[in-house]
């Protein structure tokens, strides 16, 4: 398991480079960063466009150029934004934990009520309450995450405060305007709307995960002899059951979670919730090549580190499985 964890990681280092220069030129050829600096500070002499360029690595030569700018980023020589001049990594780092946080609230809600809908329904198959989990599922993943969050927020705020005075839960940001310091009840209200919205699909695609696969166990033989056994049926449902039905599941829960980090950019462009997608889109907007550069490493960085997270995780359910 070390040596092949090892040489995954070894391979995760020039993966990491290709796909990171392939980004490179992508942003390149598709925002013009030096344009974008130029409209933005109309006012810039050439000198200063000069430094622009030359600390961005926006060389004329592609490879000469993505080097010099991998150079700047590993050692922590980062530009600043085009737009306020602002350091990056303030603010990459404040958004990266709001997604963190909205990320894992709703993972969290989403996949274990997903899991529980799904062993509930395919513990009776074709009955009454595997049809409503379906027909839910089926529903909550038909509806978009804008559609679901309109309806959240005329729901729990337009028309909740026409009934009752006030709105149940804010449907913006992460604090009300003015707000300063830390406050997690207040933190955690605001967070209430946009981590349903999220949880909605999620809860959707892990009932079907999880019905399809557990269905798929306890039909096998293994399950049948440890019926035959005399083991009881809890105890043949839980130790041989669900571990086995949960190694797909896990699997693609793992992945999941990884791709999170690269924000959730419809729900919080309509919570105004400033998290990566929020990031994402302001600095894609502006064409700002500073800002979107260390995102797009964070986002290729995560996606490969959780798809070995899912690796390992095959392997340690399924003892069968050798990663060697």
């Amino acid at each position: 398991m070390l040596r092949y964890v090892l040489r995954r990681l070894a391979w995760a280092v020039p993966t990491l480079l290709f796909i990171t220069f392939l980004v490179y030129i992508a942003l390149r050829t598709g925002t013009d960063p030096v344009a974008s600096y130029k409209r933005v500070n109309a006012r810039a002499t050439p000198a200063k466009i000069q430094q622009y360029i030359d600390a961005n690595g926006l060389d004329p030569n592609y490879v000469r150029g993505y080097f010099r700018w991998l150079g700047n980023f590993l050692t922590f020589d980062w530009p600043r934004s085009i737009k306020g001049s602002r350091e990056v990594w303030p603010a990459l780092k404040d958004a990266l934990a709001n997604t963190v946080r909205l990320g894992i609230a709703a993972s969290a809600v989403g996949i274990v009520v997903g899991l529980m809908l799904g062993v509930f329904a395919a513990l009776r198959p074709g009955g009454r309450r595997d049809v409503a989990v379906n027909t839910a599922a089926f529903v909550g993943i038909s509806v978009p995450p804008y559609v679901s969050a309109i309806l959240f927020q005329l729901l729990f705020a337009v028309y909740w405060s026409r009934w009752f005075g006030s709105t149940l839960f804010p449907t913006a940001g992460v604090y009300p305007p003015g707000h300063t310091g830390f406050d997690p009840l207040l933190m955690a209200k605001h967070m209430v709307l946009p981590t349903f919205v999220v949880a909605i699909q999620i809860i959707a695609v892990y009932s079907r995960y999880m019905r399809s696969s557990l269905l798929d166990v306890l039909s096998s033989e293994y399950m049948r002899t440890a019926r035959s056994k005399g083991i009881s049926e809890r105890r043949v449902l839980f130790k041989h059951g669900l571990r086995n039905a949960l190694i797909p599941v896990v699997t693609i829960a793992a992945l999941d979670v990884g791709a999170i980090v690269g924000g959730l950019i419809i729900t919080e462009n309509i919570f105004s919730y400033p998290g990566m997608g929020m990031y994402f889109l302001t600095a894609f907007g502006d064409g700002d090549f500073p800002l979107l550069m260390p995102w797009m490493v964070l986002i290729v960085f995560s996606t490969l580190m959780f798809n070995l997270l899912a690796d390992i995780s095959y392997a340690w359910l399924d003892p069968r499985i050798r990663l060697e």
